[in-house]
């Protein structure tokens, strides 16, 4: 096996991967935060993290540009500060991508499980870990290219969701109970925030599979985020407007739902109308891009791991047939399995969001350090408005990292507690 992967990606790909990474959020998980903090506190939320993911993507993108390797933000802090907070870096990107696919496989069964109620959910979702990790190892041009069509299929359908649910909009509905819990609230609906664009990263775990990286990474970037961003509003106005922020959390048994887009849809037309019907079927496709686009970039993450000795050297081996890292493909989706069966699809997101922000904190300052220590380094792309930019993403990042571990404390105590050893051990064992 080599450790060489093939540049075969383009811009259009890039942009499929980059909105495709991400779009399940815009599907389900986001509406939880609802029931912290309200239309306005979730709005406010989304708002603050819209622009800390707006100055991440600009400030990472000049990273992958002059430094585009599959390790992304761990490349990135590796050099500008060694391998003691690069190794820190690349366990949360880790953390990252190996937690948020169980959590959307969850997702997957359940969707498939409201045709098919015969068959467990976690069945389902193995069978979509099997599928989607034999689909990646097989070619990355293939899984970038399946990645694309079900993309523009899920925009499509978020766009149609749109246009039916709009005509039903009214002020009112989208301004009743519009705060509940105050500035706790929005503290408390952060993870949920984040939920909405987590894992657009990602394109730059592929900078060095791209046919020209200081082009393509900052239009795939650029492309993708302000995509991602018209969506969020979008769904937000339409999915709240049609009948109040209660009617897309709350089941009627009072539980919590994931899929608040078909019940604001049940509020428009029948349950049993052709766009209904649509709606529940290419949502499938949305969670599934998401799905199958975060295990392609955790594949890169996790060999790039191992291909320094920070984990195990047959992690970060190349298939000498497929040119894709398999080994590390595998080793994923056994540990996202052995999270499925954990059955808290809440709390495995919020991990994955811990991961996310560490990644976020320390790639700025990544960046900043850089710039100080390497000014000579080409740099296709320069991030505009520096130091602002990296400034305004590392405080909101830094922010939301003590708001998540203030009101999540028992899991803030284990992502942490699990980086600490982790870092203890490879100080032991690494040479």
């Amino acid at each position: 096996m080599s450790t060489h992967l093939k540049k075969t990606l383009s811009p259009l790909l890039l942009w499929g991967l980059g909105v495709g990474y991400v779009i399940s959020g815009m599907y389900f998980g986001w509406n939880l935060g609802l029931e912290k903090a309200g239309t306005y506190g979730m709005g406010i939320a989304t708002i603050i993290i819209a622009i800390m993911y707006a100055c991440f993507s600009f400030s990472y993108s000049e990273l992958a540009c002059a430094i585009p390797k599959a390790g992304g933000g761990f490349d990135y802090a590796n050099r500008a500060f060694g391998k003691d907070l690069g190794f820190v870096t690349g366990l949360a990107q880790i953390v990252e991508f190996v937690f948020a696919p169980p959590a959307i496989a969850f997702a997957i069964g359940a969707y498939l499980n409201l045709n098919f109620p015969q068959i467990n959910i976690v069945c389902f979702a193995i069978i979509a870990y099997f599928i989607f990790t034999i689909l990646n190892i097989i070619g990355v041009k293939l899984a970038a290219t399946f990645e694309l069509l079900i993309t523009i299929l899920a925009v499509g359908e978020l766009i149609l969701f749109f246009g039916v649910t709009i005509p039903h909009f009214t002020v009112e509905n989208f301004t009743h109970n519009p705060s509940i819990n105050g500035l706790g609230g929005i503290f408390a609906a952060i993870p949920f925030a984040i939920w909405f664009f987590l894992g657009i990263e990602g394109i730059a775990n592929v900078a060095e599979e791209s046919k020209n990286p200081q082009r393509d990474i900052t239009k795939g970037f650029g492309s993708a985020l302000f995509t991602l961003l018209l969506l969020c509003v979008l769904v937000y106005v339409a999915a709240i407007g049609v009948g109040g922020w209660e009617k897309v959390v709350y089941k009627a048994d009072g539980s919590l739902s994931d899929s608040p887009l078909p019940m604001a849809m049940s509020m428009v037309v029948s349950s049993n109308s052709i766009m209904y019907q649509l709606l529940i079927g290419v949502g499938l496709f949305g969670l599934i891009a998401s799905f199958h686009g975060l295990i392609l970039a955790g594949g890169r993450a996790t060999m790039e791991f191992g291909k320094v000795s920070y984990a195990p050297k047959f992690l970060g081996k190349v298939n000498e047939k497929f040119k894709t890292p398999s080994n590390a493909l595998i080793i994923n989706m056994l540990l996202g399995i052995i999270a499925l069966f954990t059955n808290k699809t809440g709390d495995i997101i919020t991990i994955a969001v811990f991961g996310a922000l560490t990644l976020y904190v320390l790639s700025m300052m990544s960046l900043l350090k850089l710039r100080q220590t390497e000014p000579e380094l080409e740099r296709p792309f320069v991030v505009p408005m520096y130091p602002i930019l990296p400034i305004v993403a590392l405080v909101i990042g830094l922010i939301s990292l003590v708001a998540m571990s203030y009101y999540n404390q028992t899991l803030a105590l284990y992502y942490f507690g699990f980086i600490i050893i982790s870092y203890i051990l490879f100080k032991i064992f690494h040479k």
